[in-house]
């Protein structure tokens, strides 16, 4: 029941980051971004902590210093694709940062020695081919793509970790050290720069939404399902946030819909719902 859940739990966090990429775009200009992030995840950890003060008790050693090193990867893919995102196009991030699919699956199968079929690589093949309609309408390559493109091998790394360390520790305070790990990093920037607080109750609003939704609950549930599915099947199911991301951009009256919308989405969506289907066994009785 659980393996049958984790995919469409996925899912929903997918469809938190994409709306929470939209609300972003509104309040960026008003918060420093890295001050943003080191905010976020500051919130998300403390909240997690005051709901459960008991987690403190879980974290061993072992599961701080794992955690730590989830929540670096997972901070500095977000710090990689920022630094790329002033340089190039949202759009263009959007699909290079979603190359994360490609590139989890071959980590997988030399780290994590996961066997890929023929079908897992046409899912995944797909998933890209959709991500590109969806994305892109120009190209050049530069620094900014350079850094999105770490940014994504980055993410992926992120995925792995988990999906390496998830079963062995509980999902709930192993979320809550990755957040801190995030919150640590972001805020070496964010020092840097000059922390700027957040100015008013609508950037607030933003944080807290971002924090509790998709911070929080969001890497619970991604934590726990990694510990159930193939990171494959992760990485190809959270590609959904871009197109609910661009769902949400149409809906809230930011771009038209298009074609290239309409169709990109509907390949990652035929992605996403073949590789959550069970594998049926073949017969070996004659």
């Amino acid at each position: 029941m659980q393996m049958k859940l984790a995919p469409w739990a996925l899912l929903a966090v997918a469809a938190m980051w994409g709306i929470s990429f939209v609300w972003m775009k509104d309040i960026l200009d008003q918060q420093e971004v890295y001050s943003f992030l080191t905010s976020r995840f500051i919130v998300a950890a403390a909240a997690m902590i005051a709901l459960r003060p008991s987690v403190l008790k879980r974290f061993t050693k072992e599961l701080v210093m794992k955690g730590l090193m989830i929540g670096m990867a997972l901070g500095s893919g977000y710090i990689f694709q920022t630094l790329g995102l002033d340089r190039t196009t949202p759009a263009i991030t959007g699909f290079i940062t979603g190359l994360y699919v490609v590139f989890t699956p071959l980590l997988a199968s030399i780290f994590l020695k996961e066997r890929l079929t023929k079908a897992m690589w046409g899912y995944v093949f797909l998933a890209v081919l959709g991500l590109g309609i969806l994305s892109v309408e120009g190209w050049s390559v530069g620094l900014g793509e350079i850094f999105v493109l770490i940014s994504a091998v980055l993410f992926a790394i992120h995925i792995i970790l988990l999906g390496s360390w998830s079963k062995n520790f509980d999902a709930y305070a192993l979320t809550v050290m990755q957040l801190i790990g995030c919150a640590l990093l972001a805020s070496i920037p964010a020092s840097i720069n000059g922390f700027v607080a957040p100015p008013d109750t609508h950037v607030w609003a933003v944080i807290i939404f971002t924090a509790l939704f998709a911070t929080a609950i969001a890497f619970v549930i991604q934590t726990w399902s990694q510990a159930r599915i193939s990171t494959t099947k992760v990485a190809v199911i959270l590609t959904m946030e871009v197109v609910f991301a661009a769902l949400f951009s149409f809906m809230y009256g930011m771009e038209p819909f298009t074609l290239r919308l309409a169709l990109g989405g509907t390949l990652v969506l035929i992605a996403m719902l073949a590789i959550v289907q069970p594998r049926v066994p073949s017969s070996s009785q004659s």
